[in-house]
């Protein structure tokens, strides 16, 4: 079964996107979506091994994608891997600037080295991905850049690191959006995702994992193609006048309210689920709503 994405056949078709964290997770469901849609996706991530299992998926999808093993913290090897893709592919349309990552720490426990490692994954990164994009295309003729940040919204308790850093995030989106102009820069921030990063966080963290629902509006999890499918829009030409904004996917989470104990009504949207490829993680397999 092909992806099921509600958007139109040929949307993308001629373009070039890279997606970065394109290995697993949303990266991995947004470069197919992507692929469906007829563009050419350009894969960029630290595992190769990882990258060419996504690359022999497109391919057998019939698709086309190039792999490029890029640390993005490291400037100089970020701007070899943008002037790469534009060697393989001419062009670069859109850049999905999904690649990051966080480890559970409270702020007292955060040494400078570990706030230094996130900072630089989730904030630097993405930035040194999008300038090059600008400078070495999208300056002269045009395009779109999505960065996908979080749910940051009053406090990322736990996890402040990646919580400053992706917030850090949204404010360069809207920087971006001005100096950048009419280059198109937004952000793109899910919630509670039923994604394989699950599955890296500690065991102890189950629990709490598998409780997330209930402290959602929505009484559920979102899907990876959810997410997907908001990226694709404000790639898209239907976004062509939507700059500098960040579209949530979350459920309303950050919308509950100690002052207002009910959480939702006790029902539930159905998910959408277009990512015929897609797994739940391990962690809640053997979660029961």
């Amino acid at each position: 079964m092909p992806y099921q994405s509600v958007f139109r056949p040929g949307l993308f078709t001629d373009r070039v996107v890279i997606v970065t964290g394109g290995g697993s997770g949303i990266g991995r469901c947004t470069a197919h979506e992507l692929v469906s849609l007829g563009a050419r996706v350009a894969l960029v991530g630290r595992k190769p091994d990882k990258l060419q299992a996504v690359q022999r998926e497109i391919a057998e999808a019939g698709g086309e994608a190039s792999t490029h093993v890029c640390d993005i913290r490291e400037e100089d090897t970020v701007r070899v891997t943008v002037a790469a893709v534009l060697a393989a592919h001419g062009r670069i349309d859109g850049l999905v600037n999904n690649a990051g990552g966080q480890f559970p720490a409270p702020l007292a426990h955060t040494t400078a080295r570990g706030w230094d490692a996130v900072v630089r994954n989730n904030l630097t990164g993405g930035f040194l991905m999008a300038r090059e994009c600008y400078n070495q295309w999208m300056a002269q003729h045009g395009g779109a850049i999505v960065n996908i940040i979080a749910d940051i919204w009053m406090g990322m308790p736990g996890m402040g690191h990646s919580g400053a850093a992706r917030a850090g995030m949204l404010n360069f989106t809207e920087t971006a959006a001005l100096e950048w102009g009419p280059v198109r820069v937004n952000a793109v921030a899910p919630g509670w995702i039923a994604s394989s990063g699950m599955d890296q966080y500690p065991p102890d963290m189950a629990a709490q994992i598998r409780g997330m629902r209930q402290l959602v509006p929505a009484q559920r999890l979102g899907t990876e193609s959810e997410v997907s499918a908001a990226i694709v829009f404000l790639l898209s030409e239907a976004a062509a006048f939507v700059s500098g904004a960040c579209l949530r996917v979350d459920g309303a989470a950050p919308n509950a309210k100690r002052i207002w104990p009910q959480v939702g009504t006790g029902g539930t949207t159905p998910a959408f689920h277009g990512f015929h490829l897609a797994s739940l993680p391990r962690v809640l397999q053997d979660d029961k709503p």
